[in-house]
């Protein structure tokens, strides 16, 4: 038994297979699993994954990419997982499409080694090395509920016409932004639920706007307490390609993993290790296997916590 309890929130459409796998591989007595599967995608694909620890979220939305129904399922894993029996110390954010980089007694560990650390990239707007424009934030994105003014407006942007001042909205809270994986501690999962409950026109001002779960939660963050102890998230993810999307991992990224006993990250987030590995696919299982290789040839997790050049952050 650990000290730490640890929630797994998984908010996810797809790849039941590896979301499956990757449940296997963190289960214990010490953690537990919320996933909210997108409203539009049948359960019957994810009836096999079961457990004693394993919860589906019944309340489903319907999630569309880059718009506010992401925050809304996020908010309904993090008051479902809060509202559970076990009180998780850490709430882990998962998007059903990443493997483990280290066995589940070392993520364990590492969490109760830096407990009280809120592991989240967060920087301030605007930001241009981390690709994080004011205009994030200003730009009017209307939601796909209501396609006739959708259409509208983003005729608007493109001419640069549909620009908001975000001042006028959040008055003294500076905007925030990254990237929208992240373990954050149960204290500040409360702050989050009751800034949310008690800032409507908060809430209202993110519905509007592209990928809010990439600010939504850095800007409540950032704008409290939590700021001061927040570190770069733990999960890998390789945005080299300069896509809408991270890369899928391929060979090349096998390697790096296989080179490194720890898989560290330096940019304008930070620096930190890497628990997680995103992106991959039921598709990609074959690299998963890989992983777990990788991972088992490296020992036991415990005794390389205890090893006096194991990192902190």
């Amino acid at each position: 038994m650990f000290d730490m309890q640890i929630a797994y929130m998984i908010f996810a459409y797809k790849n039941p297979e590896l979301i499956k796998k990757t449940i296997e591989s963190l289960s214990s007595e010490d953690c537990s699993f919320y996933i909210h599967i997108d409203k539009k995608v049948k359960m019957d694909k994810f009836s096999f994954i079961q457990g004693k620890n394993v919860f589906f979220i019944e309340k489903r939305i319907p999630v569309y990419w880059g718009e506010y129904s992401g925050v809304q399922a996020i908010i309904t894993l993090i008051q479902t997982a809060m509202n559970a029996e076990n009180k998780h110390d850490y709430f882990v954010l998962l998007s059903g499409s990443e493997y483990i980089l280290q066995n589940k007694e070392y993520i364990q560990y590492y969490f109760e080694k830096n407990r009280g650390v809120e592991f989240i990239n967060i920087v301030k707007m605007p930001n241009m090395d981390a690709g994080k424009p004011i205009s994030r934030i200003n730009t009017w994105r209307i939601q796909s509920s209501r396609p006739i003014i959708r259409f509208f407006v983003k005729s608007l942007a493109r001419l640069g016409l549909a620009q908001r001042d975000h001042k006028k909205y959040l008055g003294s809270l500076m905007p925030y932004s990254g990237n929208t994986w992240w373990a954050l501690t149960r204290d500040a999962c409360q702050y989050i639920l009751e800034f949310e409950r008690n800032n409507r026109p908060f809430c209202e001002y993110f519905e509007n706007t592209f990928a809010p779960e990439e600010m939504f939660f850095h800007t409540i963050l950032g704008n409290s307490e939590f700021q001061g102890r927040t570190n770069r998230n733990v999960m890998y993810e390789d945005w080299s390609e300069r896509g809408s999307h991270p890369a899928m991992i391929r060979q090349k990224h096998i390697k790096l993993f296989e080179d490194n006993e720890k898989v560290i990250l330096h940019d304008v987030y930070g620096t930190g290790e890497m628990l997680f590995a995103r992106k991959l696919s039921d598709d990609s299982l074959d690299l998963v296997e890989r992983m777990d290789d990788i991972i088992n040839k490296k020992g036991p997790g415990v005794l390389r916590f205890g090893k006096k050049n194991w990192g902190e952050c």
